[in-house]
C-alpha cells in the first residue's frame, strides 16, 4: 500500500515507517502537525508531539517526498478514551490535514503512526481513518519497549532527546543527547522507577536526526538552549529549542521537488516546493442516510412474517436470536434478509429499553462465505461506533448450511447486558500484535469477569493474511492471536479459559483434524509450562472443548478459534470440574430416566461456585442406543432420518441431564445467558421440527418441575453445522448442547 506517515520528529514515528516498508508497503507522503507560533516548542496537548518542530521541516528534502503540514488550530476538547467527532478538537487539525493529503495524492492507502502503549493516541488516527477510508497502520503496537529501542539503535535511527520529564533524568545532563549514549541509563531507571524506556509515559521525546529512510541528507544540529519548563528537583522539565542546523547531503543526493501544478486556496508554499501547509477550516462531512431498509418493505413484509425469536429469560445478561424460518425458496438475498433480522433484534434491543450500545457479543451465521463482504456492508449500516460509543460488540462468522434446513440466509445471536460496565478491546489498525479488527467490531469484550473473545483466524497480523503451513500452522497463529489478546487483559488462554470452540473447515481431511486437536492440547501444554517457568504460579482452569465443521470461514481460512475466559483478580478463585457429592440432594427423574454413572461421561463442565456453570454435552449414536427405549444402530451414522420418537427421546434427555446439572451445581434455568442445540444437515430434520420439538418438551418440564419459565419465545438456538463434538476428530453428534449460565 501506498502510505502517508505521521512525522512528529520522534523516533518512533521513523521507525514506525521503517516497519511499513519492511512489510512491503511504500512511504510517499509524510504529514505533520505543529503549533501556531513558530517560537513555541510545546503544547498543552495529549496527542502531539511539537518540541523539535522547526527541524521536522527539513524532512522532505532528507527522505525526497512531499510534506504536509498543519498548524494545530483546536485545543482537548472530547476528553473521553474513545473520541467522537467533536468540532474545536485537536483531533478534527489531523483530520484536516490527512483529507488534503489524501485529496492530493488519491493513491494513498494507509496512515503510518508510531503509537507503542497509548490508547487515547490510537483510538484517535484510528477514528480519523475510518471516516477518511484509510487502513491504519501501527507496527510498534504493544511491542516490547526495551527490545524496541535497541531494534532502533541498530537500525541507525540517531535521535536526540529534546524534552526530559522523569526521575533520573536533567535538562542540562540528558538533552541533546543520543539514545544510544543513553540507552543503559534508561534500563537502570526501568529498573529503579518503572519508567518507560521508550518515553512512552512522557518521560522523554527525541528528534530524529538520521536513519535508514533519510537517504538524502542527514540533519546536523549546530545549535540549542535549553528551556527549564519545571525545576522541580525530583523530576525536573525542560525542552530543548533549536537555534541552528544544516542539512548534510549523502552521497547520490537527488532533491525532491513536487510535480504537482495544483494551487488551491488550502494550499500555501512554504521554503521548498515540497512542503506544504494545510489550512482550512474544517468542513461538514457529507454522510449517507443510512436507510433502515423501510423502502425495501414491499419484499420486507414477506420476510417479516417468517422472522423467528428466542431469548433467555434474565434481567441482566441475556441473548437474543433471530433467523428467517422457512425462506428455502424466498429468500430475498443476504443483504434482505440480513437486514430484516438486524432490524428485528433492534426493535427487541428497545422494547427491552436497551440499544446496540448494550451488545457484548455477535455470532453473525451466514448461507454463503462468498457473501462475506456483502455482509458487512449490510452490518454496518446497524451497528456502528456512534451507537456503540461504550465500544463495539466482539463477534464471530462463520458459514453455515442454513438452507439446508430451512432457514434463510441469515441467522444472528446477540448477548446483551442491561448495563454499561464492559471493556472493550477494539484495535484497527494494523501492527505486530494481534490482528486487527477494520470495522465495528472488537478483538475482546470483558463483562463482569467474563471475556468474550472474536473468532480468531490463523492471520498473521503486520501482514494480515492467512500464514502458510496448512491447518496446524494456522491453528497455532490463531492461538498466538487469542494468547496476544488475553495479554491485554492480564491473563492467558492456557490458565483462564473457560470454553475454546474450534471451527473447523469442512475442507479438512480426518487426519489434518486429529494434528488440529493434538496441536491444541500440545500447545496450552507448552504455555502452560512456559508460564510456570517464568514465576507465573497462577491456577489453571481445565476448560470445556467444543469442535464445529462449518462449511467454510472468513478468508478460507482453515480453522477458526473462539475461546471464552474468567478473568478475575480474586485468586483464590478455583473451577470445580469434578463431579459434586449430590448424597444430600433429592434429585429428581423427569421421563422415567434414572441416574447412571455413565451419564457423566456425556458432558463436560466448568463450574466455578455460584458463579459460572459452563456444559457441553454430547448425543453420540453410543449414547442414544442407551437412552432409546427402542432399537438403535450404534453404527448410525445419521445417513437415514432417526424416528421422530427417537429425537424427542434426545431432546427429553438432554433437558433431563441439563437440569441434573444446574441442580447439582446450585443453579437454575433462570441463570442461563445462552443455550445452543447444534445438530448435523444429515439428520435430515427440519430446524422448525425441532425447534417446535424441544419447545415442546421444555413446556412439558416447566409443568412437571416448576424449575424454569416458559413464554411464547424459545430460550434455546437450534444451530445446523455439518458436524459437532467434544473431538475434533468425531464430530458426529446427533445433538450436541452448549449452555452458560452466570449468576453475575
Amino acid at each position: 500500500m501506498k502510505v502517508v506517515g505521521l512525522v512528529s520528529g520522534g523516533k518512533d514515528s521513523c521507525y514506525a515507517m521503517m516497519k511499513c516498508m519492511e512489510y512491503g508497503h511504500e512511504i510517499v507522503a509524510l504529514a505533520n502537525l505543529m503549533p501556531i507560533e513558530d517560537s513555541v516548542d510545546e503544547l498543552d496537548s495529549y496527542m502531539y508531539q511539537t518540541v523539535g518542530h522547526q527541524i521536522v521541516v527539513s524532512y522532505a528534502e532528507c527522505m525526497g517526498v512531499p510534506l504536509f503540514r498543519r498548524r494545530i488550530q483546536g485545543s482537548t476538547r472530547c476528553q473521553n478514551l474513545s473520541y467522537r467527532t467533536t468540532p474545536g478538537d485537536e483531533v478534527e487539525d489531523l483530520f484536516i490535514l490527512l483529507k488534503e493529503v489524501k485529496r492530493q495524492i488519491p493513491a494513498i492507502m494507509a496512515v503510518s503512526s508510531g503509537a507503542i502503549v497509548s490508547d487515547y493516541q490510537r483510538l484517535r488516527v484510528e477514528s480519523v481513518c475510518s471516516r477518511l477510508g484509510l487502513v491504519s497502520l501501527s507496527y510498534l503496537w504493544k511491542q516490547d519497549q526495551s527490545l524496541l529501542l535497541q531494534e532502533m539503535i541498530t537500525r541507525g535511527i540517531v535521535a536526540i532527546t529534546v524534552k526530559v520529564a522523569a526521575m533520573g533524568l536533567t535538562p542540562e545532563n540528558h538533552l541533546g543527547k543520543e539514545i544510544s549514549y543513553l540507552q543503559p541509563q534508561l534500563h537502570h531507571l526501568k529498573e529503579l522507577y518503572g519508567i518507560n524506556v521508550c518515553g512512552e509515559g512522557g518521560e522523554y521525546e527525541t528528534l530524529t536526526l538520521d536513519c535508514p529512510l533519510f537517504k538524502n541528507a542527514r540533519i546536523v544540529l549546530d545549535d540549542f538552549q535549553v528551556v527549564l519548563h519545571s525545576s522541580d528537583s525530583i523530576a525536573p522539565v525542560g525542552v530543548l529549542h533549536p537555534s541552528a542546523f544544516h542539512l548534510e547531503h549523502k552521497k547520490g543526493f537527488t532533491f525532491f521537488s513536487s510535480n504537482n501544478s495544483t494551487t488551491d486556496a488550502s494550499l500555501e508554499s512554504e521554503k521548498t516546493s515540497s512542503v506544504f501547509v494545510v489550512q482550512g477550516e474544517p468542513v461538514p462531512e457529507s454522510k449517507d442516510e443510512c436507510h433502515s431498509e423501510n423502502s425495501t418493505l414491499a419484499s420486507g413484509e414477506t420476510i417479516e412474517a417468517m422472522l423467528q425469536i428466542s431469548t433467555t429469560k434474565r434481567d441482566n445478561t441475556f441473548s437474543i436470536c433471530c433467523w428467517i424460518q422457512n425462506s428455502c425458496k424466498n429468500s430475498k438475498g443476504l443483504d434482505k434478509d440480513l437486514s430484516a433480522v438486524l432490524r428485528k433484534i433492534e426493535s427487541c434491543l428497545v422494547e427491552y429499553g436497551c440499544g446496540w450500545v448494550n451488545v457484548l457479543y455477535i455470532h453473525l451465521y451466514i448461507a454463503d462465505m462468498n457473501d462475506f463482504a456483502l455482509a458487512n456492508e449490510t452490518y454496518v449500516k446497524f451497528i456502528t461506533q456512534e451507537k456503540c460509543y461504550f465500544g463495539v460488540p466482539s463477534r464471530s462468522t462463520i458459514e453455515l448450511p442454513l438452507m439446508q434446513v430451512g432457514l434463510g440466509d441469515a441467522y444472528v445471536e446477540v448477548l446483551v447486558s442491561n448495563d454499561h460496565t464492559k471493556k472493550v478491546l477494539h484495535v484497527q489498525s494494523i501492527s505486530c500484535w494481534a490482528p486487527s479488527c477494520i470495522g465495528p467490531y472488537s478483538q475482546a469484550t470483558l463483562h463482569k469477569e467474563i471475556l468474550y473473545m472474536a473468532g480468531q483466524l490463523g492471520l498473521d497480523p503486520p501482514t494480515m493474511t492467512l500464514c502458510t503451513g496448512g491447518p496446524t500452522a494456522e491453528l497455532e497463529q490463531a492461538l498466538e492471536n487469542c494468547e496476544a489478546i488475553a495479554k491485554c487483559y492480564n491473563c492467558s488462554i492456557a490458565a483462564s479459559a473457560i470454553l475454546f470452540v474450534v471451527y473447523c473447515s469442512a475442507s479438512l481431511t480426518p487426519s489434518d483434524r486429529i494434528e488440529i486437536q493434538s496441536k491444541q492440547v500440545a500447545f496450552l501444554e507448552q504455555r502452560r509450562s512456559y508460564d510456570f517457568d517464568n514465576g507465573d504460579s497462577s491456577k489453571v482452569f481445565d476448560p470445556n472443548f467444543l469442535y464445529i465443521l462449518a462449511p467454510n470461514l472468513p478468508k478460507r481460512a482453515l480453522v477458526e478459534v473462539k475461546p471464552i475466559l474468567y478473568v478475575t483478580e480474586d485468586e483464590e478463585t478455583t473451577a470445580q470440574t469434578d463431579i459434586q457429592d449430590t448424597s444430600c440432594l433429592m434429585l429428581p427423574n423427569y421421563w422415567d430416566f434414572q441416574h447412571a454413572q455413565w451419564h457423566d461421561s456425556c458432558f463436560q463442565k466448568f463450574i466455578i461456585s455460584r458463579k459460572i456453570c459452563a456444559v457441553i454435552l454430547s448425543i453420540t449414536n453410543e449414547v442414544a442406543a442407551r437412552i432409546c427405549s427402542e432399537s438403535f444402530d450404534p453404527d448410525h451414522t445419521c445417513q437415514d432420518s432417526i424416528s421422530e420418537k427417537s429425537m424427542k427421546t434426545i431432546a427429553r434427555f438432554c433437558i433431563y441431564l441439563l437440569d441434573k446439572i444446574l441442580l447439582e451445581n446450585n443453579f437454575f434455568w433462570g441463570d442461563t445467558m445462552s443455550l445452543r442445540f447444534y445438530f448435523p444437515t444429515n439428520l435430515c430434520v427440519p430446524a422448525e421440527t425441532l425447534s417446535v420439538m424441544f419447545m415442546d418438551i421444555l413446556t412439558e418440564f416447566a409443568k412437571m418441575s416448576q424449575r424454569i419459565e416458559m413464554g411464547n419465545e424459545p430460550i434455546f438456538n437450534i444451530v445446523p453445522v455439518l458436524g459437532a463434538g467434544r473431538s475434533a476428530t468425531l464430530m458426529h453428534d446427533i445433538i450436541t448442547c452448549e449452555l452458560f449460565a452466570s449468576k453475575s
